[in-house]
């Protein structure tokens, strides 16, 4: 049931989904609500994304749509996000739910962090101003460390 690593597309979405639905039942809306709000509003997934994975889950077996719309984990599915390796190990405030688990992995998430900043300082360098600080500080510490 639980097939690894393979499915971690879309940002973890499929891990997102799992450990919200660990909590309680829900429906596409209130899982984008719910990424949204743990994200602190940086990550609202699009229903483009969202309801086609929870087709897919669905179909895989990991989830089941009740009656009301709302959708559940199978036992199968909760049993097996409970292992110590599964997605229940995972924390949900974290990249791709895992988190990071070695320095090459670390590396990653900070360059795909350090292209968002990019992003932003495309389309409007005055987002990132109240935070130049914070990340001159990050600068310097991060570049301590290869001295």
């Amino acid at each position: 049931m639980w097939h690894g690593w393979k499915h971690r597309g879309q940002r973890g979405l499929r891990h997102w989904i799992i450990a919200i639905l660990r909590r309680s039942p829900k429906n596409g809306a209130e899982i984008m609500d719910d990424i949204e709000g743990m994200t602190q509003g940086w990550w609202r997934p699009s229903p483009g994304s969202v309801y086609p994975l929870l087709d897919g889950m669905v179909t895989d077996g990991l989830i089941r749509k009740m009656d009301d719309g709302r959708y559940e984990l199978t036992e199968t599915t909760r049993r097996e996000s409970e292992w110590p390796f599964g997605p229940g190990f995972m924390n949900p405030f974290g990249p791709s739910f895992g988190g990071s688990r070695n320095i090459e992995d670390m590396l990653n998430e900070i360059n795909g962090y350090v292209s968002y900043f990019e992003d932003i300082a495309k389309t409007g360098k005055e987002k990132l101003a109240p935070h130049i600080e914070k990340m001159r500080t990050l600068t310097d510490r991060l570049s301590a460390l290869t001295k």
